[in-house]
């Protein structure tokens, strides 16, 4: 379209030049001073496209170089508030179909009254302390209170997550992985708990589990957080929350059903899914949505996310058509159920890989995630007797920690350069964090099971867990029949 690079740069001059002089300047818009008469200095052309060009490749402005949009980059941060939208899409209604579906009519309210309990107290333990717990200063396992209620955040500023994206929004993208992961641990428990003892638990989880590991992952001064922390104890890599949201709420999951027991009748009597409908729409809902879980943990609409677009999609198609073979070969029919469980899986697996794997590298993830988790699910959970209702720990916490695992081997710099840098000792060091994960979430489940169960108890009476939660927990009934 343009000739050459000198008439491209003049049409850029000329439009900057008009927007400066018709446009209001944001109140966050920064200026130089000149050393002497103390009026502003304004930029030179060549600062301006320095900035225009860090905008467009999502990376930093160039330092000491003064900025005509020194807020939120349009692009990148409407990209990221999109991607927030969707993980939040997730858990409502995405999960809360795909879990709803899969339980008892009788019990489909106290799935969904789950998933709005989470998304209510996380948000309001997350305003007060969890962001600033998990992403303000501290040390290199928790953070301070420096950002409590959001404290000395503004909208303009950016910075907290990424060059060009607002820190509100970045606070936000953050909250909706806080709300969706504990809700994950309650469908191994799904039939059987109550509703106080599940917000309960969600409180003082988040304290001693989510907002330490996130941190211990994510955070720049993080424990785990190879590719921010040069000095981090563990340098793994972790794109999108396959130790933090997924391993984490898995282990819990199992340990958290063991210390609760099995349902009533559970092994005598059916318990079969009461809508597969509600639970395929929760699947696709939940297949729609990582895409702002995974692309968006690129932070920017740039490269990184192109790439993780495309091995979440590849992983999750491909892990959804070898689950159902792989039903079909040893149970004799590929079940609609297993459609959904592989996607699920595919999305699990790739998770902490997904801006780090190559198309090629997803598709082998792939096929383990439809694999793996299968006979995790199918046979593993018989031959141990435990009751995970709704099979949180063979595909979170199987899937999970396999994905931080093959994350390890099938890295690759040709995906993220970030890699490069990180590649020696790889494997080792994802090993590592799947230990620190798994011992965390294990050691603070027990301990914060059994202080409830002692307490306030975690079970209604068999007489209510017979009739069920939704009207002896919620006073309400999920379906009305004539």
């Amino acid at each position: 379209m343009f000739k050459n690079k000198h008439s491209l740069a003049a049409l850029v001059c000329a439009l900057l030049a008009i927007g400066s002089f018709l446009g209001p300047k944001p109140a966050f818009a920064q200026d130089t001073v000149g050393p002497v008469s103390g009026t502003p200095v304004e930029p030179t052309l060549e600062q301006r496209l320095a900035d225009l060009e860090a905008y467009v490749n999502n990376s930093a402005r160039t330092e000491g170089v003064a900025s005509k949009i020194a807020g939120p980059g349009p692009g990148h941060n409407a990209w990221q508030m999109t991607s927030t939208a969707l993980v939040l899409f997730m858990t409502l209604p995405g999960l809360a179909l795909f879990y709803g579906g899969l339980v008892r009519s009788k019990n489909v309210l106290s799935v969904l009254a789950m998933c709005l309990g989470s998304a209510g107290l996380v948000t309001i333990l997350w305003f007060l302390v969890g962001y600033s717990l998990t992403f303000s200063g501290g040390n290199a396992f928790l953070g301070d209170l420096a950002q409590a209620c959001f404290n000395g955040m503004k909208p303009g500023n950016v910075g907290a997550g990424y060059y060009w994206i607002s820190d509100y929004v970045w606070a936000m993208f953050q909250l909706t992985f806080a709300i969706i992961t504990p809700a994950l641990i309650f469908g191994a428990t799904a039939e059987r708990m109550k509703f106080s003892a599940v917000l309960l638990f969600t409180g003082l989880w988040m304290f001693v589990v989510y907002f330490p590991l996130a941190h211990m992952v994510w955070a720049p001064n993080g424990f785990m957080c190879g590719p921010l922390n040069a000095n981090a104890g563990i340098k793994a890599i972790d794109f999108a929350g396959g130790t933090v949201v997924h391993m984490s709420s898995g282990w819990s999951a199992l340990v958290l059903c063991m210390i609760l027991g099995p349902r009533l009748g559970f092994g005598r009597e059916p318990m079969p899914p009461h809508s597969m409908v509600l639970c395929m729409v929760g699947t696709g809902m939940l297949f729609v949505g990582w895409f702002g879980f995974n692309a968006g943990s690129a932070l920017g609409a740039d490269a990184i996310a192109s790439n993780a677009f495309t091995t979440t999609f590849l992983c999750a198609a491909t892990a959804g058509f070898v689950w159902a073979v792989a039903e079909w070969i040893f149970k004799g029919k590929p079940s609609v159920l297993g459609f959904c469980s592989g996607i699920v899986g595919g999305l699990v697996v790739i998770t902490p890989a997904a801006g780090f794997v190559t198309p090629a590298g997803a598709m082998i993830m792939a096929v383990a995630a439809g694999i793996v988790p299968f006979f995790a699910v199918v046979y593993m959970k018989k031959m141990f007797g435990y009751d995970d209702a709704l099979d949180t720990f063979g595909v979170h916490g199987v899937g999970g920690t396999m994905g931080a695992i093959l994350t390890g081997v099938l890295a690759s710099a040709e995906a993220n350069p970030v890699v490069e840098g990180l590649r020696a000792g790889l494997v080792l060091n994802q090993l590592k964090a799947v230990f620190v994960t798994v011992a965390l979430s294990v050691a603070a489940t027990t301990v914060i099971g059994f202080l409830i169960k002692w307490t306030i108890g975690l079970r209604p009476s068999s007489e209510s867990e017979t009739h069920g939660l939704d009207t002896t927990d919620h006073g309400e009934e999920g379906y009305l029949l004539d």
